[in-house]
């Protein structure tokens, strides 16, 4: 399966794409934090994404389906990934662990950084498990940084073999 799965520069088609998979508020919250508009449109979308701002990738299937979604940029000093996301209907298929595999491997190759960082809610138990399996653990809470009663903040070594 992921070989024929491949990572590529989001386009502004993928994020028209993306915006269907959040239906609701609590889905659009979890993905993109309190501070993401819903009811979103097209531009409130793109603009919340910062998708002119970040690093913002795609998985795509053999079918060109994307697939699953991720940000990342530098913060805290590390390479931190952000709204990762697989598709609603692709989800339990390991597509999570690839995809962030890949996105991971993009990013270091980009920036010089130690370590790779991201934040998830403390009851996504499904992300948390996933990120746990690719090797990053809760660590202490960056000082100052937003949610730190709702969320875990995770971090893992940069593989340089």
């Amino acid at each position: 399966m992921s070989s024929e799965n491949r990572l590529q520069p989001a386009s502004h088609e993928d994020l028209v794409e993306l915006m269907t998979w959040f239906p609701d508020a609590a889905a659009t919250s979890l993905w993109g934090g309190p501070k993401f508009r819903y009811p979103f449109d097209e531009s409130s979308f793109i603009e919340d994404c910062r998708y002119t701002e970040l690093a913002s990738y795609c998985l795509k299937d053999r079918e060109n389906t994307t697939i699953a979604f991720g940000q990342y940029n530098e913060r805290y000093g590390r390479i931190h990934l952000a709204r990762l996301v697989v598709a609603g209907d692709r989800r339990g298929q390991g597509l999570g662990a690839e995809f962030i595999a890949k996105l991971m491997i993009k990013a270091s190759a980009e920036m010089p950084h130690q370590q790779y960082s991201l934040f998830v809610y403390r009851h996504n138990a499904p992300a948390y498990a996933c990120y746990y399996k690719l090797g990053f653990r809760s660590t202490d809470y960056p000082q100052g940084a937003p949610l730190a009663d709702v969320c875990y903040y995770m971090t893992r070594d940069v593989d340089h073999s």
